[in-house]
């Protein structure tokens, strides 16, 4: 999924990602459940994540709407950059199964993959860096 070969629309597809590019595999994973305090109003009444225990990343997280419906389902797809070392999401994926689409974010594959060696100062994080760094 992370290949500088493969092109957003042999990933994305209507409904899921191709699952011809998904690789599952087992890991240790620690849950958390965080419930809404008691006179408070938010969009998502429980949030279920699961915590990756080697990088501490959330991989996979239930949302609960007020009705203590299951609404949305967050994915992240893992990857290990050794040459660092950290572990990174290639993509996250979230669900809403109301409406029945779905948010991809993060993927690189058609434009520069992330670079670890980027010297920042305080200049990069104003919102003028923001500015530059927008496209119109």
């Amino acid at each position: 999924m992370h290949s500088d070969k493969l092109k957003y629309d042999q990933i994305l597809k209507p409904g899921h990602v191709n699952p011809e590019y998904v690789r599952w595999e087992k890991h240790r994973v620690w849950q958390v459940k965080a419930t809404l305090k008691d006179g408070m109003r938010h969009i998502y009444k429980v949030r279920d994540m699961y915590l990756d225990e080697d990088s501490w990343q959330v991989s996979i997280a239930d949302l609960y709407d007020n009705r203590d419906q299951l609404y949305r389902v967050a994915v992240a797809h893992g990857l290990n950059y050794y040459e660092v070392p950290t572990q990174w999401d290639t993509l996250e994926v979230f669900h809403d199964l109301q409406s029945r689409r779905y948010l991809a974010m993060g993927l690189d594959n058609q434009s520069g993959m992330y670079n670890f060696d980027a010297k920042l100062t305080e200049a990069n994080f104003t919102p003028d860096a923001l500015r530059r760094e927008g496209i119109r």
